[in-house]
């Protein structure tokens, strides 16, 4: 069993995959088997249509399988690829492999994204942080405010800086000359989701 750390799994590789080497003739077996699974299944239609007293037009009957043979490998080829039975390589408990597609984009992911690689964009620059990170938090304040209690910081600043209280509220209404660091952002980040 392999250990992932949460480093492993936090961080985004630009490695794809190696694909397995198609063998020789690869393209050209696909194409047989395509065209003898084409034929076999009009022929056995064919004789199915016949069995029962219709008549069919080998032109539109050909047609036809050939489309939903199409239509099957096209629909194959956009699967998301299959989850795993329950094998000897899965974790007990439930838990995951420890691979993951991070081509897919989840929604925590981008939600990382969107403040991990701002907040380092500032670590050093003081104008960054309150061009960049002080709209956030204060659209953000603005947001629970008015979810929970009807107000913005514009519309009823008293009662807002009475919701927000004296700290938050100068934090966001007086930018900073200096970076606050992850600990005094860890504090004003809980205060936000106080209000």
């Amino acid at each position: 069993m392999s250990s992932t750390s949460i480093d492993d799994l936090l961080s985004f590789s630009e490695e794809r995959p190696v694909q397995p080497e198609q063998r020789r003739g690869g393209r050209l077996r696909s194409v047989a088997t395509f065209l003898g699974v084409t034929a076999a299944t009009t022929v056995v239609l064919v004789a199915g249509l016949r069995a029962v007293g219709l008549r069919l037009s080998l032109l539109v009957l050909v047609a036809a399988v050939v489309t939903l043979l199409l239509v099957r490998r096209i629909v194959a080829l956009l699967a998301p690829p299959s989850r795993t039975v329950q094998s000897a390589t899965s974790r007990p408990g439930g838990e995951e492999d420890g691979m993951y597609n991070w081509d897919a984009r989840d929604a925590l992911r981008t939600a990382i994204n969107g403040w991990e690689l701002p907040l380092e964009w500032t670590k050093n620059r003081p104008e960054r942080f309150t061009k960049m990170i002080l709209p956030r938090l204060a659209e953000l304040a603005d947001e629970r405010l008015r979810l929970k209690h009807g107000v913005t910081r514009e519309s009823d600043p008293a009662r807002a800086r009475a919701l927000l209280g004296e700290r938050l509220w100068l934090f966001l209404e007086t930018p900073s000359r200096r970076i606050p660091s992850p600990r005094d952002l860890a504090v004003i980040v809980a205060e936000l989701e106080k209000i």
